[in-house]
C-alpha cells in the first residue's frame, strides 16, 4: 500500500480515552498472518469492537456513528507492548491518517513515522482539553499542518505545536518510506559515486 503525502488535514476525530493502549489491543496477533499492508484495518481493535458472537459493540468509539475522522485521540501511553509493525499497518489501513496521545511507545512511533502515519505528542493537560472539546462537541474538527507542526483546535482557535525528526517529516511530506527515499537522491548518489 503507497503511502499517500501528507501536509495539512482538517478532520473531526475519534476518541479513545483510554491508558495503555497496546499493540495487541491495537491488531490482535492471530491477525498478524497477511505481510502485505492491506486488509489489516477491519480488525482494528477488534476485540474491543466486536463482541464473542461477532456483533459490533456500539458503545465503542469506532462503532458509534457520532464519531468520525482521520483523527485519533488516544489515552496516555498509546502502542506500548510489543514491537509489531501491523499496528502501525492498521491504523493507517483503516484510514487514520493522526495518532494524538500525550505519550507514545518508542518502537511504536517509529513503526508509524515508517508508514504514513503521523504521531503526534502533547501534553497531559491538552490531551485532557482534547478529550472535553470532542465530548461536548462529537463533530469538533481538528487542523494539522506538518509543514508548520501545528495541531489546532478548530472550535477554540488553540494551536499546539509539536515536534517531529526532520527526515521522518520530509518522507511524510512526500509520501515516502525509506526505500522512496533513497530512491529519489539517485541522481545525487550517482554524481556522488563519479567523483
Amino acid at each position: 500500500m503507497p503511502i499517500e503525502k501528507f501536509i495539512k488535514i482538517q478532520s473531526s476525530a475519534v476518541p479513545i480515552d483510554i491508558e495503555n493502549i497496546d499493540t495487541d489491543q491495537i491488531i490482535p496477533a492471530r491477525f498478524l498472518k497477511a505481510v502485505e499492508r492491506k486488509g489489516f484495518g477491519d480488525n482494528l481493535f477488534r476485540d474491543w469492537r466486536f463482541d464473542k458472537y461477532n456483533k459490533l459493540i456500539s458503545t465503542f468509539p469506532l462503532n458509534d456513528t457520532k464519531y468520525r475522522g482521520q483523527i485519533l485521540i488516544g489515552g496516555k501511553n498509546f502502542g506500548c507492548g510489543s514491537s509489531r509493525e501491523h499496528a502501525a499497518w492498521a491504523l493507517y489501513d483503516y484510514g487514520f491518517k493522526v495518532i494524538v496521545s500525550s505519550f507514545f511507545a518508542d518502537i511504536f512511533k517509529g513503526n508509524a513515522l515508517n508508514n504514513g502515519l503521523l504521531p503526534i505528542q502533547v501534553t497531559s493537560e491538552e490531551l485532557n482539553e482534547i478529550f472535553e472539546v470532542i465530548n461536548r462537541l462529537s463533530q469538533a474538527t481538528f487542523t494539522v499542518d506538518l509543514l508548520e507542526q501545528t495541531f489546532t483546535i478548530d472550535t477554540l482557535n488553540k494551536i499546539i505545536g509539536f515536534e517531529i525528526n526532520p527526515y521522518k517529516k520530509e518522507c511524510l511530506l512526500n509520501g515516502y518510506d525509506d526505500i522512496d527515499y533513497l530512491l529519489s537522491l539517485k541522481k545525487e548518489i550517482k554524481i556522488f559515486e563519479t567523483k
